[in-house]
């Protein structure tokens, strides 16, 4: 499949996933203001797609919203298979996203840095003369 298309695919499994995440998740203990659908990446013939899914909150929280996603991804599927017409409807696995964690850690870790050694901290075109 052309790259191109594939992308597409992925985008608009994004936007439909995240959508119907919002109407049929009635669950007690999940929060969808934590949740945010951060990708989906789905195999070349269709039939496979990685969601992933980045979920604010602790370690344990975090499992605990995506065993609850996880328990709909059968009705999930049922919902992609009536509203999008593709040759196969992808069977969903979702996946937490730990990329936007990732990235406040590097964040903090720069902010610290530039926190220890204030004279790395210069005005953009000003030159220090040694």
């Amino acid at each position: 499949m052309r790259p191109q298309r594939l992308t597409r695919v992925n985008q608009l499994l994004k936007q439909e996933v995240a959508e119907q995440l919002f109407r049929i998740m009635h669950e007690p203990g999940f929060d969808a203001a934590a949740c945010t659908v951060t990708r989906v990446l789905t195999s070349s013939d269709l039939r496979h797609a990685r969601v992933l899914i980045s979920i604010r909150g602790e370690p344990e929280r975090q499992q605990q919203i995506l065993g609850l996603i996880g328990r709909h991804r059968k009705e999930l599927q049922d919902i992609l298979n009536r509203r999008i017409t593709m040759k196969y409807t992808p069977q969903l696995v979702f996946e937490l996203d730990e990329s936007i964690a990732k990235g406040d850690d590097v964040l903090s870790m720069i902010a610290e840095m530039e926190a220890e050694h204030p004279e790395w901290k210069q005005s953009p075109g000003k030159e220090t003369a040694n």
